[in-house]
């Protein structure tokens, strides 16, 4: 189970009693994959929203602004307690699939559920055509660029990513594969939210943007990792490892440091720890830190705040606008929604977002997956293909994708 802070739930809309058990898995139980259809779980609430009531418009205005218009416009059309839901692009400049939904039902914390921990239904016998873009060679050939490119001093990191595409003959089981995801790692992220086109962008992530309640702030980057291993004894030591590697150490470091130097403005206080913990989920561990504030002007949003960390070195590099490019001219594919943000944002300002890892875009027949790993100067081809084919597994366990 994903280890991850968490900040006390808020009450949304019309839902169940937070407390009442089962009332979490049986959200995760209601989803249905429709055009219209939501859902996202986090450490403080579980969340199905259903209907569209008004979309944020795709225009030129900043993102924010356009969200608290929409909120406004829905209050003022008498919607209680608005809120948008879904989606938001890696490129600053991309889509945002976002939407006021008709109705929002809620409960509490999936892993404080005690019926989270039955059997989700076992995964079908599909035969997968799968194709990799690009293929490993080609990825470890960008690899091996771009650390030739950070020891010449060009830029301090680089996030490279990689996808699977899978086809099959039969239409895809979305809520099941949902339900595997929600219960193999209980206490992340999960979500499915419609992602443009008849797609839906599925999966489960351990790493929380930034979340908002009131004035207080909550942000947990993740980055150094490593593939967990089935022997406890070589699992600890891997754990062990990560936490005194300089390598992963100074990736981690890039990442905490990008987010204090944007989220200072905006707090009154900031409490940064000195080193990073561990999180670990059913596939890897993770170096995190759990970075705490407290804003000095309370109208700043969540989705505010979050734009303003968006991306963090932990998906796209620093400095942010070189990695950027480089990652135009290695990656042979267009990220989408992949490393961008997921969740939810109210009228008050309230809100948990997500880094979109551990996922894949689907429509009835096919899956998009990915998984990206951090170069720095240190990094080596074959363990950067090692570590972005254990993150795989998080979802092609999922998709019933044998090993």
């Amino acid at each position: 189970m994903t280890t991850v802070p968490h900040a006390p739930a808020a009450p949304l809309a019309d839902g169940p009693d937070h407390a009442v058990i089962g009332a979490a898995s049986g959200l995760l139980g209601q989803y249905r994959a429709a055009s219209d259809e939501a859902f996202f779980a986090s450490p403080t609430r579980t969340l199905l929203a259903s209907g569209v009531r008004a979309r944020v418009p795709q225009d030129g205005r900043p993102l924010p602004v356009r969200v608290a218009g929409t909120l406004a416009e829905a209050a003022r059309a008498g919607v209680e307690r608005p809120l948008v839901v879904g989606a938001v692009a890696f490129d600053r400049d991309g889509r945002a699939e976002l939407a006021v939904p008709e109705r929002v039902r809620t409960a509490g914390a999936m892993r404080d559920d005690p019926l989270i921990a039955l059997p989700a239904p076992p995964a079908e016998r599909v035969e997968w055509r799968i194709r990799p873009v690009p293929e490993p060679e080609a990825y470890g050939a960008g690899v091996a660029a771009a650390v030739e490119r950070l020891r010449g001093g060009e830029l301090s990191k680089v996030v490279l990513a990689r996808t699977l595409e899978l086809s099959a003959a039969e239409p895809l089981d979305l809520p099941a594969i949902l339900q595997r995801l929600g219960r193999r790692d209980p206490g992340g992220y999960t979500f499915a939210v419609p992602a443009g086109g008849g797609r839906t962008l599925i999966g489960a992530s351990p790493e929380l943007l930034l979340s908002r309640r009131g004035t207080a702030v909550l942000a947990n980057p993740l980055a150094g990792s490593v593939p967990r291993s089935e022997d406890l004894g070589e699992d600890v030591r891997r754990a062990a490892a990560l936490l005194e590697s300089p390598k992963d150490l100074h990736e981690h470091a890039v990442v905490v440091d990008a987010i204090r130097e944007a989220l200072a403005p905006y707090c009154r206080t900031l409490e940064v720890p000195e080193r990073p913990t561990l999180v670990r989920t059913a596939a890897m561990w993770h170096l995190a830190t759990t970075i705490s504030g407290e804003l000095a002007d309370p109208a700043v949003s969540a989705l505010e705040l979050a734009c303003a960390l968006h991306p963090t070195p932990a998906v796209c590099g620093t400095p942010t606008d070189v990695a950027r490019r480089v990652i135009g001219e290695v990656e042979p594919f267009d990220r989408g929604l992949y490393t961008g943000m997921v969740g939810w944002g109210d009228e008050a300002g309230d809100g948990e977002w997500v880094v979109t890892i551990r996922c894949a875009e689907a429509d009835e027949r096919t899956l998009r997956v990915y998984a990206g790993a951090g170069v720095v100067d240190r990094s080596r081809p074959e363990a950067e293909l090692a570590e972005t084919s254990a993150k795989f597994r998080t979802f092609l366990d999922a998709a019933g994708v044998s090993r």
